[in-house]
């Protein structure tokens, strides 16, 4: 299971086990709560309503008596309350008044007069001096049938003190403030609801910061890995080292650590397959060096040796340059940009390029030529004319004597055309790795191929492209300085 999908899925458990105990917990608390706040309101209505019916009482007037009057007038009146949106249109209290012995004298409801009413809880405690209420449904089995009673002593007063004189009731059927709880527990189910989607909400949003983060993480560490062994080619073009991934907290961290551990173990493999090919490349010069040595050793004729002796010279040379364009090429692989610091102007890095080599196409009868207008940037003159350089001296490599190598100059685009045999099209995709070679046009293998492996890497710094293609006759590479390339294919 992906990361993602892992923090989401224990997110979700944790939310919804959370959600379920704190929704119980309120659901399960509102209906005991709202009966215990009407039994508080029944409780004040029971005593006062029986110091109101205490003198009728003792006077034995009840049943004729102001306070059964106004009792009877109460349950005609007419009613219509709004209570926080939800209509009352009817008055639910029932009361009751017992004697002394518990027998039913007045009721509200004319349904239990004459009747013994000792035996239950709500007269039967409070005769004994004690608080009297209790619960009864009306249906058995249904808890929405129920009527909540509460009772108050009635006091009679005299010389010799108060003394219990019998008992009211107030009655009040649990459906009256159903209503409110049914609205209530509605409320807590949608608020609790509502909270567990935004609670989702804010988990997918969390997951998917933390996951985006990792996934940056993890690009980033597959764009500073190393090529792996056996993949083709050993030294693919040199990239930029990518900016460490801005992460918060522990991932940031992580970020900074990794990029550490690519700097300490970068190259690694690189030198590995570096020395390897490098120890490939000196083996021919040195062997042909050390032949012509030995063969110089002996007694040869002056036409032999002076071969002979061209041929350590040529060789040497040849080692020479292979050193000074690996020294350049390990000096811009340690460097992650270029520095620019004043506009340059292409057409200046071109025509100092063809001041550099104009003397070896010379000896070689090659003319130079440069064409076209370039455009001013922020380049660094100094590797741009490098590049020039080096694809200037390849070309001179492969022209046929009497040939002109053209550098065309477009805007941000400048190009080095040569009229000799290019090169096969399998190679082209290859052009640009470190130590690969094509033959020359004589058949030798005089190049270490690290001249267009500079190139690449001068356009890496810049941020631009280097395009190769044959043109029949003759090659083209063209160096495109803009951040955006155009259709074809990128080297």
């Amino acid at each position: 299971m992906r990361l993602g999908l892992r923090l989401l899925f224990a997110f979700f458990l944790i939310n919804g086990i959370a959600a379920f105990f704190v929704l119980r917990v309120f659901t399960a608390e509102i209906k005991p709560s709202v009966r215990e706040v009407m039994e508080d309101m029944m409780v004040d209505t029971a005593n006062i309503l029986a110091e109101l019916v205490s003198d009728d009482l003792t006077a034995g007037r009840l049943a004729e008596g102001r306070f059964a009057q106004q009792v009877r007038q109460y349950a005609t009146r007419p009613v219509d309350a709004a209570i926080w949106g939800l209509s009352k249109q009817t008055l639910d209290f029932r009361i009751y008044v017992t004697d002394a012995t518990g027998r039913v004298l007045f009721d509200s409801e004319q349904r239990a007069v004459g009747e013994d009413y000792s035996a239950w809880r709500d007269v039967a405690r409070t005769l004994r001096g004690e608080y009297g209420a209790r619960a009864t449904r009306e249906v058995s089995g249904d808890d929405k049938s129920g009527v909540m009673y509460v009772a108050a002593p009635i006091y009679a007063r005299g010389s010799g003190g108060q003394k219990i004189a019998g008992v009211l009731t107030v009655a009040k059927p649990v459906f009256a403030v159903q209503r409110f709880i049914d609205r209530a527990e509605r409320k807590v189910l949608m608020g609790g609801l509502l909270l567990l989607v935004l609670s989702a909400a804010v988990g997918v949003a969390v997951t998917l910061w933390v996951v985006w983060h990792v996934r940056r993480l993890r690009d980033y560490a597959l764009s500073v890995q190393g090529p792996a062994q056996g993949d083709g080619a050993s030294f693919p073009p040199a990239q930029p080292v990518p900016e460490v991934p801005n992460a918060p907290g522990e991932l940031g961290d992580l970020a900074r650590a990794m990029d550490r551990m690519r700097a300490r173990l970068e190259g690694h493999d690189y030198i590995e397959e570096y020395v390897r090919a490098l120890t490939h490349e000196l083996k021919s010069p040195v062997a042909a060096i050390r032949g012509a040595g030995e063969l110089l050793q002996e007694d040869l004729p002056a036409a032999d040796r002076a071969q002979f002796a061209a041929q350590v010279v040529a060789q040497s040379e040849r080692l020479q340059r292979l050193i000074d364009r690996l020294l350049e090429l390990s000096k811009l692989e340690q460097r992650h940009h270029a520095e620019a610091r004043i506009p340059v102007a292409l057409a200046d890095c071109a025509h100092a390029a063809i001041v550099h080599t104009r003397a070896r196409a010379a000896q070689r009868g090659i003319a130079l030529a440069q064409t076209g207008s370039g455009a001013s940037g922020s380049w660094e003159a100094e590797l741009v004319t490098l590049a020039l350089t080096n694809l200037i001296d390849n070309a001179i490599d492969f022209a046929p004597a009497g040939s002109t190598v053209r550098v065309e100059l477009d805007g941000a685009r400048v190009a080095v055309q040569d009229d000799g045999p290019g090169v096969p099209d399998y190679a082209l995709p290859r052009l640009g790795e470190r130590f690969f070679t094509t033959a020359r046009p004589g058949g030798e293998r005089s190049g270490s191929g690290l001249g267009l492996a500079i190139v690449q890497r001068v356009m890496a710094l810049h941020g631009g492209h280097m395009r190769v293609r044959n043109t029949g006759p003759g090659l083209r590479v063209e160096l495109d300085f803009r951040d955006v390339p155009n259709n074809g294919p990128v080297i």
